[in-house]
């Protein structure tokens, strides 16, 4: 096997004109550098210095010259990018992060990261919590933040903070001037379901569910409906756009319903530094 440092002897013999000036640049005994050297030839089984001309390549030495400098610049290139990866100065860290988390905390969590980590490449993903929860487990992400709706046995779970549950309505629905809900106080009205309304289920407010008419999954259109004044939804506080004045949250108090939002990751599988940095940052976002 070859050595890199016996490598390096070669290179510096070669570059300084000699061994007692490599031992010199190299603050080693010439003995040891010698030794190294005899150590290298007996391994590939052909001399590289000539011996009657100490420092003078043989042509199996001279043939052997640029590989060695390859070698070793490798070997430099990926020691110097790994210590640089584990110590946050380079390196791509892909995430995946649902659109109200996005919205609301990445942006700082985000500007703190690249502040203290400027050479750290991030790429940003949202999506449903199904399709964060695939991406983790796919390992296209080193890790999720999102709800995750059931326990898979491949992942694990780190909670963040809880999300509240209210009715969504526009401020001239006849809903809109109460301060708090009950699931009876909905009936009668229309509800629009959307991707979160599964959090209705299997408690009071699951029959809200069936009476239902409509199932809207992009929130452009829940909101254009909702702007009718005809209908309301039920979402997690954080969905909630703050941006569309018109429209009023209202917690709903009966039954109280949260949703859990963490950090996901492959069951197993450890973070890179970077990784590790960011979720220690998003750790502290509802501090």
């Amino acid at each position: 096997m070859l050595k890199i440092q016996q490598l390096r002897y070669v290179l510096a013999v070669h570059d300084m004109g000699g061994f007692s000036a490599a031992a010199n640049a190299l603050a080693r005994s010439q003995p040891a550098l010698s030794l190294g050297i005899r150590e290298l030839e007996r391994t590939l089984g052909e001399p590289l210095f000539e011996k009657q001309a100490p420092g003078v390549l043989t042509p199996f030495g001279e043939a052997c010259l640029p590989r060695f400098r390859e070698l070793v610049g490798v070997h430099d290139r990926v020691s110097r990018d790994v210590t640089d990866i584990a110590n946050k100065r380079s390196g791509r860290l892909e995430v995946a992060v649902a659109p109200s988390i996005a919205r609301r905390f990445m942006p700082s969590v985000l500007g703190d990261f690249l502040r203290a980590f400027p050479s750290i490449d991030i790429v940003l993903h949202d999506g449903t919590a199904e399709t964060i929860a695939t991406q983790v487990l796919e390992g296209t992400v080193e890790f999720g933040v999102s709800a995750m709706w059931q326990q898979q046995p491949e992942l694990d779970f780190q909670p963040l903070l809880t999300d509240e549950v209210g009715v969504v309505c526009h401020v001239t629905h006849p809903l809109a001037d109460s301060n708090a809900l009950r699931w009876t106080d909905l009936m009668g009205h229309q509800l629009v379901c959307n991707g979160t309304s599964r959090l209705l289920e299997n408690t009071q407010a699951a029959p809200l569910l069936q009476s239902s008419r409509f199932y809207v999954s992009e929130m452009t259109s829940i909101v254009a409906l909702l702007e009718t004044a005809l209908v309301y939804t039920t979402l997690p506080q954080l969905a909630m756009l703050d941006d569309h004045a018109s429209l009023r949250f209202i917690p709903l108090v009966e039954p109280k319903i949260v949703r859990e939002m963490g950090v996901i990751t492959r069951r197993g599988a450890s973070l890179s530094p970077a990784g590790r940095e960011l979720v220690a940052l998003l750790s502290g976002i509802t501090q």
